[in-house]
């Protein structure tokens, strides 16, 4: 063996999975540049978690407190009663029929609002004139506040003086006597035609989106083998939209769980609870009855329901889309 052989023997050898050089290497690491890692990471998370605990697990944490005692808002709480205002809001049809409402909002949302969202967004995924413009109108809606939006529908739709009820007139029809939203047939159908027009633009847009990561060239490929726009837009464009459409299905339904300031502001909850959800029946019970711990046991209730069909859905539905193929 000469000289040369030797020396590249030794410098290049793997032992224990790394060469001399490399175990040179780490030795002549700093020893505090772990730690020194370590730090910067605390220093940058902590916030962020500090943020969390305040706003998020704290109130989580006193809302449980809170719901195990009977409590005005004054004073301490020391009134000790366990699980009773637990059983008092399950056994309230008020709130069984709000926990009923939001489930309809839930499913009409994905049933209604989710064809219709796709079927504009592929719409406006032609070229054709004016696309910017109407894109900008679709997504209008979502942009405003909810209060302004709330307020501006709380008119139109007055009972007599409303441009909605001076249109179905003009036509030769007779509008609700109540008006549609305080009849209590008509309210919840009411509510959520508003709210398909405030969130609807959320749909179009993320689905527009996903549309503009399908590649052209499937689309000119399909073509040219004599597939009709409508195939391509079934056999392609929409298969392809399937992890758009399921991510738009959560948010829509944790939305529609936690739904509150549209209907507060339209109905608040009437007519005769026709309109009340989980998130309004609890304002009710504290702010206005002042019965907070009614409220903190139906505030824990929401959680735990948005927090199982999340968990469900994820498991379930979401786990597809980030399930790594090996």
């Amino acid at each position: 063996m000469t000289d040369e052989d030797v020396a590249l023997s030794t410098t290049s050898t793997p032992l224990g999975g790394a060469t001399r050089r490399d175990q040179r290497r780490v030795a002549s690491r700093p020893l505090g540049s772990g730690w020194r890692q370590r730090l910067e990471i605390a220093f940058f998370v902590t916030p962020a978690l500090a943020l969390m605990a305040v706003f998020v697990v704290w109130p989580i944490v006193s809302a449980v407190r809170m719901s195990f005692y009977r409590w005005k808002g004054f004073g301490p709480m020391d009134d000790y009663i366990g699980i009773d205002n637990y059983r008092y809001v399950l056994s309230d049809d008020v709130f069984t029929g709000a926990v009923t409402h939001n489930f309809i909002i839930v499913f009409a949302s994905i049933l209604i609002q989710l064809p219709l969202g796709l079927a504009v967004a592929l719409l406006l995924n032609r070229r054709i004139h004016g696309q910017g413009i109407l894109r900008t109108i679709v997504f209008v809606p979502y942009v405003l506040a909810e209060v302004i939006a709330g307020v501006v529908w709380y008119q139109l739709l007055q009972p007599e003086s409303g441009v909605v009820d001076g249109l179905i007139t003009a036509v030769g029809l007779t509008p609700p006597e109540q008006g549609f939203l305080g009849t209590p047939d008509l309210a919840l159908a009411t509510v959520f035609v508003v709210l398909t027009w405030k969130y609807l633009g959320l749909a179009i847009l993320l689905f527009l989106a996903g549309l503009q990561g399908v590649p052209h060239d499937l689309f000119e490929a399909a073509q040219l083998d004599g597939a009709s726009w409508w195939q391509v837009q079934r056999r392609i464009a929409i298969p392809l939209l399937g992890p758009t459409i399921r991510t738009w299905c959560f948010l829509s339904m944790i939305g529609s769980l936690q739904l509150f300031d549209m209907v507060w502001i339209l109905t608040g909850g009437g007519p005769a609870n026709a309109t009340t959800t989980m998130a309004t029946y609890l304002i009710n019970q504290g702010t206005g009855r002042h019965n907070y711990g009614i409220a903190g046991a139906a505030s824990v209730i929401l959680f735990v329901i948005g927090f199982l069909m999340a968990l469900i859905y994820q498991v379930f539905v979401l786990r597809r889309d980030t399930t790594v193929e090996r």
